[in-house]
This record gives C-alpha cells, structure tokens and sequence, in this order.
C-alpha cells in the first residue's frame, strides 16, 4: 500500500485495527508567555514570602487595627489600578512594551524590601503602594504582549498558563516564610529578614526580563496614539466595565480573610500553609479553566466564578472554628481559577485585534477604582459592626455584579488562521 501524500489532510487517513487516534498536538506557548510566566513565578514567591503574614505585622508589630489593613491594601491597589489605565496607553505611544515592564518589575524589586523598616503603620502603606505603583507600571504591557504574541484561539491557555505560575510562585512563598518562621521560633524579627530577603527573586525577574523577553515591533503596534478614549469601545464593553466596578467595591483585599482565619484561633504558623494551599488550587485550576473556556465560553465561567465568592464569603461570616477556614479556602481557590485568567480573555474579545493595550487599561482602571472604597469599607464595617456585615456586604455586591454581567453579549470568538 502506498504512502499517504505529505500534504493530505491527517484527519481523512483511516487508522489501521487496533491503531489508538492520533491527538492533534497543542501549539506551544510563545517564548514571551513562557518567559513573563517564570517572571510572574519568581515575582510572587518575593511577594508571598511576606503577604499572608501582614494582618498579624500590621496588628501585632505596628499595633494597627483592621482600618489601617483597609487603607495599606486599598490605596495601594488603587493607585496601582489607575496607573495600569496609563501604563497601557504610554506603551502603544512609545511603541515598545518591554521598557515598561521591565521598570515596573525593578521598582517592585527595589521597593519591597524596605518594607522590612517600617516601626508604624503608614511605613507600610508608604513601601506597599510603592510597590503596587511597580505593578501599575507593568501589568498592562505585560498581558498586550501576552495578547499580541499568542492566536486567538490560544489566548485562555496564555493566560492560563501566566496565572498557574503565578500561583504556583505564591505557594513557594508561604514554603518559605514557614520554614523561616520555625527556625526562628515565630520571632517577630523573622517577618522583617523575610521582607529584607524578597530582593533575591526580584533580581531573577529582572534579569530573566532583561535577556529573555522580545518586544513587538513598532509596526506591528496596532496603534500608537496616546488616547485613553472609550469611544473606541461599543456598549457590551462598557457594561462589563460596570460589572467589573460593581463586584470590585465588594471584593475586599485578601488579608482580612487570613485576618479572619487568625480570629478563629489559627495559629500564626498555620497562616502561611492555608495561603500555601490556596494558591495550590489556583495554579491546577487555572490551568484547567484556561483550558475549557473555549468550550464553556468566557462570560458562563466568569458569572459561575463571581457565584462561587458570594457564596464563600458568605460562609466565612458564619465560621465558628479555626479548622472550618481550610475547606472555604480551598472552595475560594476555585474563583480564583476560573476568574483571573478568563477575565482577560475576555477583555481581548470584546476588544477585538484592536487597541489590546487600553482595554486592559481601562479594565484594571474598573477594578481600581473600586479597590480603595472596598478595601476601607470593609475594614470599618468588620471593625465597628463585625464579620457578618462586612462578608455579607461583599456577596451581595458579587451577586448584582453577577447578574449585570449576564446582560452582556458574548462576542463571537476570532478564528486563528495561524
């Protein structure tokens, strides 16, 4: 029998008895989604060495209250938000994304281990929001090259890919803070080595950015005015951005979950495991949701995902028990998952092939401007009025945000005609 031509179509060939069916393989990631991957690993295990940690720093070492975790938490996702807006619009200006991301990560890198001095609670805020400004700065050029350098069809998996190793750097940092922790016997002196010691990966992003990331071509910029117009953007986009607002103004920085978990009675030393074990869930589920979403399609996974938060922080207000947090965390990983990475999928969808950059701006612009209002909101109903105010608050703005999104038009997804 002759062999088949080269050239023929592999999905006509008839496979012979007892032959298994060949899987068409993926096409691989590109260098720059590999490489902002391992940046975003190396970069989360600098800041999750120290995170879980803060409530009981800001508390226990600076004598704050929940108020000022509101305000360190909110004011600097604030104003790292709202300078993502611009951030993005700079980088098609400039025709470049590198340099940005680049600075962005080397002033995070520079800032964050000065952390380690604060003696009060606005030394925190200062160093935190400082930090975020690095986040500001990078993130939105980051994902338009995640954008501008993978098909269509391969943007869930990207972003899939980029958020995993996020997490999965997340779960490293916890590693480490415990081990320090118990070799210096939960010495409040250990949380300051470990905001001395985040320099260490924050000069391997740098240095993996610096040799390993290729930036797009000015040419193929699909625009390079410095405009941060929404005319650009029909309704459908606009109204997620509304959504986006609604559940940002109840979805309250992460630390008064692990303040709540320290309420309960958890031991300090078990803090960092549950991060550990949240980011774990993150990771494998990103992964996965990055994945599927072009079967369950965007919206569905991001509506189920906003679900799943009001019903955990629903479930947080009623626990009774220290051990009754590991299960909601875990359940909590799961929005995370199918959330993160699919949002900004979204957001290229509904965008289209052009303008990438400013949509992603005006996307964390959304959620910035929520971030503020929610995060001190939080802290003061918690403070003045309890747990079951402030965690009820915020599932019944993720159950309106949920329902508006619904009233969102999917687009059609771009066929790759790569």
């Amino acid at each position: 029998m002759p062999e088949p031509d080269a050239t023929s179509d592999a999905t006509h060939a008839i496979p012979a008895p007892g032959d298994k069916p060949a899987l068409a393989a993926k096409p691989a990631l590109s260098r720059n989604v590999k490489v902002l991957g391992w940046c975003s690993l190396l970069n989360d295990i600098s800041s999750e060495m120290t995170f879980p940690l803060l409530p009981q720093f800001v508390t226990h070492v600076l004598h704050g209250t929940a108020v000022d975790l509101g305000w360190i938490q909110g004011l600097a996702d604030s104003v790292a938000s709202l300078l993502k807006l611009t951030s993005g619009g700079l980088s098609d200006r400039i025709g470049a994304r590198k340099p940005l991301v680049i600075l962005g990560y080397g002033l995070t890198a520079l800032v964050r281990p000065l952390a380690g001095l604060a003696t009060l609670p606005w030394h925190l805020t200062a160093t935190y929001v400082t930090d975020r400004l690095g986040k500001g700065i990078r993130t939105t050029p980051r994902d338009a090259l995640i954008a501008e350098t993978t098909a269509p069809s391969q943007l869930g998996r990207a972003f899939g890919f980029q958020r995993a190793m996020d997490h999965l750097g997340a779960s490293i940092g916890p590693l480490i803070s415990t081990a320090v922790l118990a070799l210096m016997h939960s010495n409040p002196v250990a949380v300051r080595w470990l905001f001395f010691g985040t320099i260490i990966p924050g000069i391997g992003v740098v240095l993996l950015l610096r040799f390993g990331l290729q930036d797009v071509p000015p040419h193929e910029l699909h625009d390079k005015k410095f405009s941060l117009s929404l005319k650009p953007f029909d309704g459908n986009f606009r109204l997620f951005l509304l959504a986006m607002l609604i559940f940002t103004l109840g979805n309250s920085s992460d630390m008064f979950l692990l303040k709540r978990a320290e309420d309960l009675g958890m031991p300090g030393w078990q803090i960092p495991l549950l991060w550990l074990a949240l980011h774990l869930v993150k990771s494998s589920g990103s992964i996965a949701a990055g994945a599927v979403v072009n079967r369950l399609g965007a919206r569905p996974m991001i509506v189920a995902g906003w679900a799943i938060y009001a019903c955990v922080y629903l479930t947080m207000a009623f626990l009774t028990s220290a051990w009754q947090v590991w299960p909601v965390f875990l359940v909590y990983g799961i929005y995370y998952a199918v959330t993160e990475p699919i949002e900004k999928k979204f957001v290229a969808d509904l965008a289209g092939r052009e303008r990438k950059s400013i949509a992603y701006g005006w996307y964390n612009f959304a959620m910035g401007l929520g971030a503020l209002p929610a995060s001190v909101l939080f802290g003061y109903l918690y403070e003045s009025l309890g747990a079951l105010t402030a965690f009820g608050f915020g599932a019944g703005m993720a159950a309106v945000a949920a329902g508006l999104l619904t009233l969102v038009r999917a687009p059609r997804p771009e066929v790759s005609h790569a």
